[in-house]
């Protein structure tokens, strides 16, 4: 499994203040439409299935059939992209042993009925997160509370949550600590923020809150557009405040 985890999106963090986000703490990927969100998401859910951590996916968008078949694809992609195909079972079973979905469609979503869902995988299949990931959630409409809940939910699980928010090209806000919309009034409740940029020289991955450290490193792993696996070492040109 060595083979994925050195060429993970997640080596970004590589080079952060504690190597990870950590149980109790929630992580935020923004990006804009198209350009590679959910894959990169998925990918950081590779990178804890392959360490042997367990994790469900919450989808507030798409059934559990087509988010299985998201994972099916990209599992084989990589395998392929890493000329892996003698270990493509044992990955798949990897992911599947280990993983949960959980689809809360046609804005059905609700922190409590999450809360329920994991408390009933816990109780009656033994099965108990390290990790969530949240694909899906509208940040524009979303309240204050339902973050101020997922914090809640990590902390008292001792899991970490990773969330993807949508960004948009007309909308440059952007708070005083860097950190742009629509993440810039909630940045506060995340450990970690990174950032999806496409740049004509390829995608970026950009490290924009780093835990409680002041002073964050400009930190990026470039992206193969195609397999979006990371192409080189973390990149650190220079220090920003």
């Amino acid at each position: 499994m060595k083979d994925f985890i050195s060429v993970s999106p997640l080596k970004i963090l590589e080079k952060s203040s504690r190597k990870g986000l950590g149980a109790g703490n929630l992580g935020v990927l923004i990006a804009r439409a198209g350009v590679g969100k959910t894959a990169c998401l998925i990918h950081i859910a590779f990178d804890k299935l392959f360490r042997q951590e367990k994790l469900v996916h919450i989808s507030l968008e798409e059934g559990p059939e087509k988010v299985t078949s998201y994972y099916n694809v990209m599992c084989s992609d990589f395998v392929r992209a890493l000329n892996l195909m003698d270990d493509h079972d044992e990955y798949r079973m990897l992911v599947e042993r280990n993983r949960m979905i959980l689809a809360y469609l046609n804005q059905s979503f609700e922190i409590e009925r999450l809360q329920a869902n994991l408390k009933n995988l816990a109780e009656n299949l033994d099965f108990r997160p390290d990790v969530l990931i949240v694909d899906g959630l509208d940040f524009e409409k979303a309240e204050r509370t339902i973050f101020e809940g997922f914090k809640q939910v990590a902390e008292e699980l001792e899991t970490e949550i990773w969330l993807s928010a949508l960004s948009h090209r007309h909308i440059t806000d952007v708070n005083e600590r860097g950190i742009p919309y629509p993440c810039e009034q909630l940045d506060d409740l995340f450990s970690l923020i990174l950032q999806l940029q496409p740049e004509t020289s390829g995608i970026f991955l950009r490290l924009l809150k780093d835990h409680d450290n002041p002073t964050i490193p400009d930190i990026s792993v470039r992206l193969d557009p195609s397999t979006f696996l990371a192409l080189d070492k973390p990149d650190l040109p220079k220090t920003r405040t």
